[in-house]
């Protein structure tokens, strides 16, 4: 599987240096309710990786158009260094994962009189948090998107989460104020008996020495609860 990939990131960075070609986002979500008229839609010039209006298959239990997947070669470069926001990929898979996930992962949107909206969630122990600018948008190559280890979760069991951050342990009662508070230090244990321990608040635009970055803007709007993202970005060789 991992030379299956390689294979597809070293056809992406042919497709970037050569075409030069947006990758286009169109996404919509309900936070607030399960919604058939959630989805997903990207393209790019990485052949066959791409979907189109996307959405969560209950027969199978994964997406109908096989995003999950396709979407990963616009994570990182040949050499695997991230150049997309992890926590922005993973807003993305709301869309395409069963309905329950938003409520499991405390899925929270809002959006402040200035216009600034924030997502933020936690997956598999690791807590999100994406903000636009006042004008709405997701800017790249450099926006507010952090993340930071909080909990753990083993096999289909519900997140273990430090009771540094939430009270009684789940991913329903995180406080966010105190898993984006510096001053709460990380590398503390979670559990007894196991390795994981909690983060420190790192950056997850991607890294500095990656071999190309997107640049531009996906504009986000949120309103009676649909989460809207759309636009384009460009790959620019650093």
């Amino acid at each position: 599987m991992k030379g299956k990939w390689l294979l597809f990131l070293l056809v992406g960075g042919v497709a970037f240096a050569a075409l030069a070609q947006d990758l286009t986002i169109d996404y919509q979500f309900n936070v607030a309710a399960d919604d058939p008229a959630n989805y997903l839609t990207f393209k790019g010039p990485i052949r066959y990786m791409m979907a189109e209006k996307d959405t969560f298959d209950t027969a199978t239990g994964a997406s109908k158009k096989n995003s999950t997947e396709m979407f990963m070669p616009y994570l990182y470069d040949v050499k695997g260094k991230q150049v997309f926001p992890l926590g922005l990929r993973g807003l993305f898979l709301f869309a395409v994962a069963p309905a329950n996930m938003r409520t499991m992962d405390n899925l929270t949107v809002s959006k402040a009189p200035n216009g600034v909206i924030t997502v933020q969630y936690v997956h598999r122990g690791t807590a999100y948090k994406l903000e636009t600018d006042p004008q709405g948008r997701f800017t790249f190559p450099k926006g507010n998107y952090v993340r930071r280890t909080i909990g753990f979760i083993q096999g289909e069991n519900p997140q273990v989460i430090s009771t540094d951050f939430s009270s009684d342990g789940t991913a329903a009662r995180v406080d966010w104020k105190k898993v984006w508070n510096p001053s709460v230090p990380g590398g503390k244990e979670i559990k007894a008996g196991v390795p994981t321990k909690t983060g420190a608040i790192t950056d997850d635009n991607g890294v500095e020495d990656a071999m190309f970055q997107w640049q531009g803007t996906l504009q986000v709007s949120f309103e009676r609860n649909i989460l809207k993202i759309n636009g384009g970005l460009t790959a620019v060789k650093r």
